[in-house]
């Protein structure tokens, strides 16, 4: 499984960022899931809807099944995080994963920067796992490929180098 991630810190790009390279993935012909990181409180289910009164009562997985789409929720009810590896296992067969967030673990990696960003320490000095750099400003560190934050077409260039996807 091809896994390239995107990292960075709040309000860096990285949604965006994502949103963008999936659907150039997608326009170049790939199979394309995705893998978000969110912080413990999110949730994507609505009060008073039947799976959230399923949860509600205790089910620690409920699924919502319909002609056009299915997803399982799993409520972890006290257990860890599960790891990154973990989710991976559960995903249908693509040809990549792209991974939102998950900074501190050891997937190939693009760091995002924007000069709005709550946090514009690099994070590319202390993971050698981050391979290249997207940002909105000139990058002056040329140790890393450094790529303008909107050049979808050249950073998809990459990632289809470096992770081997050959059409």
């Amino acid at each position: 499984m091809n896994i390239f991630g995107i990292t960075g810190w709040k309000n860096s790009g990285k949604t965006t960022l994502t949103e963008k390279l999936v659907a150039e993935l997608v326009r170049r012909g790939w199979k394309v899931s995705t893998v978000k990181h969110a912080h413990h409180d999110f949730d994507i289910d609505k009060p008073g809807a039947d799976s959230f009164r399923h949860r509600q009562a205790g089910a620690t997985e409920v699924a919502i099944v319909s002609g056009n789409r299915w997803a399982l929720m799993h409520e972890l009810r006290g257990e860890d995080e599960p790891p990154l590896e973990s989710i991976l296992s559960r995903l249908a067969p693509c040809d990549i994963v792209l991974v939102e967030g998950y900074k501190r673990e050891s997937h190939r990696k693009i760091e995002t920067r924007r000069l709005e960003a709550k946090d514009r320490t690099p994070l590319s000095a202390g993971d050698p796992n981050i391979v290249a750099i997207a940002a909105d400003f000139a990058v002056t560190d040329k140790s890393l490929p450094a790529f303008d934050l909107d050049d979808v077409k050249s950073i998809v260039d990459f990632i289809e180098r470096t992770t081997g996807l050959v059409a």
